[in-house]
């Protein structure tokens, strides 16, 4: 094999014991299930679900239809904020995202990636961290180890890799401070 040919024959499939397993088997199922149907009068439901596989959620919290979590036990989500239809949070690593604040629909919160230097690709992960008050518009995908400071926002199809300060308006590919962001 060449140097830095991919060898997944020999990359461990996943470190976690069988009760994991079981329990992330169940989750799927669970989930669903019932994640697709209702549209936001089950907001009420999908919480309930979360929050009894593990999940801390705030109160008055809105979690669309579509929404797709693989370990609920790894989020966290402050009071009054609205996770939108579509939104990915693929969680190996712990996502916190605060109160008050707007994840728009088909939004990516990736804690998951895979290290290239290593021939077999091992999974590895970081967590994520979304301020108080932070806005993430439609179709922006967070990176492993990012933190959003509060009041941030964050523009529509930005892809954000490193941490972002707080009070600022973001945008682009990669995402670039645009300006501080104003409030009345």
């Amino acid at each position: 094999m060449k140097p830095g040919a991919m060898d997944l024959k020999n990359s461990s499939r996943h470190p976690w014991s069988a009760g994991e397993k079981l329990r992330r088997a169940c989750w799927m199922l669970v989930w669903a299930l019932f994640s697709r149907i209702g549209g936001r009068p089950l907001s009420p439901l999908r919480i309930f679900l979360l929050r009894a596989f593990g999940a801390q959620i705030g109160e008055r919290t809105l979690v669309s239809a579509g929404v797709k979590v693989l370990m609920p036990w790894n989020l966290h989500i402050g009071d009054y904020t609205a996770i939108g239809e579509g939104v990915e949070i693929y969680n190996y690593g712990e996502v916190r995202i605060g109160k008050n604040c707007c994840v728009s629909q088909r939004v990516w919160l990736c804690t998951g990636t895979h290290d290239y230097k290593v021939p077999s690709f091992p999974l590895i992960w970081d967590d994520i961290r979304v301020g108080d008050g932070v806005w993430l518009a439609a179709e922006c995908f967070v990176a492993p180890g990012v933190t959003i400071g509060d009041g941030a926002v964050v523009g529509a199809r930005s892809v954000v890799t490193r941490d972002l300060a707080g009070d600022c308006v973001f945008a682009g590919n990669p995402c670039v401070l645009i300006k501080p962001r104003q409030r009345d």
